[in-house]
């Protein structure tokens, strides 16, 4: 029997790296340049019904899923745009779940959203590619959380977030048969 705690955290809670080598920044990369392929195949040949249907009681539709993760990679986006010209920027914070609800994440065409993952990650890996080892240093600070994240963390962060997903619809195809 699979745990409400697995259902949420299909492949565990983030836990922020003690350590960050080159290779580890990217693999990281890496999973953010290979996620928009990977979601693309994780929602393929799902029906209307199918995508209304929530990874877990109380949880968020495979819909909503897909907008909530382009919703949050822009967001990220512009936090690494924003630490990588400023000095320790203050980010905006977002109230996703309120996000998860609006009409375009309730009900919107999931391509819209694909399309948005595959050019904000074609851009955002170029720009990670390209910065070097002293800007993964760079912070912003987070104001609900009141933290200043290091930009080599926030990759640790969405590559997670990522894969976290993912897991979330590939998860539910496995258990439903799909």
């Amino acid at each position: 029997m699979i745990t409400l705690e697995e259902l949420k955290y299909p492949i565990g809670k983030f836990k922020k790296p003690e350590t960050i080598s080159p290779e580890d920044l990217n693999k990281w990369i890496t999973v953010l340049e290979q996620l928009p392929l990977k979601m693309r195949e994780a929602v393929n040949g799902l029906n209307t019904e199918k995508l209304d249907t929530p990874y877990r009681d109380g949880g968020w539709t495979i819909r909503q899923v897909v907008h909530h993760v382009a919703d949050s990679h822009i967001n990220s986006y512009i936090r690494f745009k924003l630490a990588l010209t400023e000095d320790n920027p203050t980010i905006k914070p977002y109230l996703e779940s309120e996000w998860a609800e609006l009409p375009e994440a309730k009900f919107g065409t999931i391509e819209v959203s694909l399309r948005l993952l595959e050019a904000v990650h074609a851009r955002l890996v170029i720009c990670l590619r390209n910065i070097g080892p002293e800007s993964w240093k760079r912070t912003f600070f987070h104001p609900e959380k009141q933290t200043t994240m290091q930009l080599d963390h926030n990759l640790a962060l969405y590559a997670w977030h990522s894969e976290h997903h993912l897991a979330h619809i590939v998860n539910l195809r496995k258990r439903e048969k799909w």
